[in-house]
Parts: C-alpha cells; sequence; structure tokens
C-alpha cells in the first residue's frame, strides 16, 4: 500500500542527507521557526515550498479558506503555542487566487458540514458587496474576494489576544496578508501588516 510514496520518501531523505549529512540531527534536537503560516488545505499550496524553507523553518497551520476564526480551538492551539512557546516573529495569513473554499461560500450550493465553517467568507461577501458587484467577471470578483478575506483574517490574528498579550509584553510579531497565484508561483503581499495595537486602526 502507498509503496511510491514510501519509494519516494526514502529518496528524499536519502537526498536530504547526501546534501548535508547532518540535517536531521539538528532538526530533531530543536524547532525553532520564526513564521507561522496559515494558509488553506489546498494541495497545491504548499508553504514550506513556496517559500523555499527547510522542514524546521515553519509552523504551519492549514484549513479550508485559510481562516483564522476566533472560535475555533485548533487554530487558537496553534497560534498560542507559535507565540508563546516558539516565539515566531511572523504570522502569515496566506489566501490564494482561484480558492474552492472562497466559490464554495458564496456559490449558493450546500455542500454540508463545510457550508457552516466558510460563514465567515460569506460575512465578508456581504460587508464588501458593492464593491465586489462592481468588478466585472466572476474570477475577477473571487480573486478580490480571496484578498479580502485574507485582510479579514489578518485582523483576526491581530486582535486575539494571544498576540495582544504579546505585543503589550514587548515580544517582537508582525502579522502579514499574501495571497499566493497558483498561475505563476508568486505571492502577494496585501499591505496589511500589523506590528503593534495601533495597527489595526488602519483597517476600520
Amino acid at each position: 500500500m502507498l509503496d511510491h510514496l514510501k519509494d519516494k520518501n526514502r529518496a528524499w531523505a536519502a537526498g536530504k542527507v547526501a546534501a548535508d549529512p547532518g540535517f536531521f540531527e539538528r532538526l530533531e534536537a530543536q524547532q525553532a521557526p520564526e513564521y507561522l503560516w496559515i494558509g488553506c488545505s489546498d494541495s497545491r499550496v504548499p508553504a514550506n515550498e513556496i517559500c523555499g524553507l527547510d522542514p524546521g523553518e515553519m509552523f504551519v497551520h492549514r484549513n479550508v479558506g485559510n481562516l483564522a476564526p476566533p472560535q475555533d480551538a485548533n487554530y487558537l492551539s496553534v497560534l498560542q503555542f507559535a507565540v508563546d512557546v516558539l516565539k515566531v516573529k511572523h504570522v502569515i495569513v496566506v489566501g490564494h487566487y482561484g480558492c474552492g473554499g472562497v466559490r464554495a461560500a458564496v456559490d449558493g450550493e450546500r455542500r454540508g458540514l463545510v457550508d457552516h465553517w466558510l460563514h465567515p467568507i460569506r460575512e465578508v461577501h456581504h460587508e464588501h458587496l458593492h464593491e465586489l458587484e462592481a468588478i466585472e467577471g466572476e474570477r475577477a470578483r473571487l480573486d478580490r474576494l480571496c484578498e479580502l478575506n485574507v485582510v479579514r483574517q489578518v485582523r483576526n490574528v491581530a486582535s486575539d489576544l494571544f498576540v495582544q498579550d504579546a505585543w503589550a509584553r514587548g515580544q517582537t510579531i508582525s502579522v502579514h496578508g499574501w495571497v499566493y497565484s497558483l498561475a505563476n508561483g508568486l505571492v502577494t503581499d496585501l499591505d496589511v501588516t500589523m506590528s503593534e495595537p495601533a495597527d489595526l486602526e488602519r483597517l476600520d
């Protein structure tokens, strides 16, 4: 079962050791990433690979639609561990154009439990309906909704007590919003970085 994947794993591990004999010894000894990536579960958006980082260099949380909902214990546990234990310096919320979760949130079809999960995206859609309806073409509208969703999730992260408390005690941490393009492999910075409580006022 899945022998092809196990073969690829052995080849990958052997390649790592050949290039850097001490790689796994260092990796086993410590996890000290400076980055927390909050991204989409989409299999085409692999966090480490996109940023050219090795295992151990990025702490990763992924879910459908790259959400950071303040009521989700899974996301909150990851955020707290990253901020309080790992002391990451950057939290990067990364959406991607062509996101199936964003499309599913607003296409009117019913899919079950995931519809509840995607409700925050429908809220973003409703709040920005005037702007979105003025955009010609469904693809362009959905791309803009992907961006607006990232902005909302950046706000959620920066508003969270774990981040607010970290800032209050003088910890250096910035929250960023990016969108990844499947078409060319590049990320776009949405210029909504927050590095202190006062930055939240910019997105009001």
